[in-house]
């Protein structure tokens, strides 16, 4: 499986990802890239500002479903 695959099955679990979620669990070095490849794709994904006291804050992301 590829990153962006190994990334949207994350995603379709329902869960987040940030950027050292996706190195631990995947290698992955570069999230920003795969989400923009993913959302390129037609995956609605949404950032989440997630700020962090004494640092700079991190980007979470998640699968947007539109339950209407």
């Amino acid at each position: 499986m590829t990153h962006n695959d190994l990334i949207l099955q994350h995603l379709e679990e329902g869960r987040t990802i940030t950027a050292i979620e996706a190195l631990v669990l995947f290698g992955c070095f570069r999230l920003a890239a795969r989400i923009k490849e993913l959302r390129d794709a037609g995956h609605n994904i949404v950032t989440y500002r997630l700020e962090r006291a004494g640092s700079r804050a991190i980007a979470s992301y998640r699968l947007y479903e539109d339950h209407a």
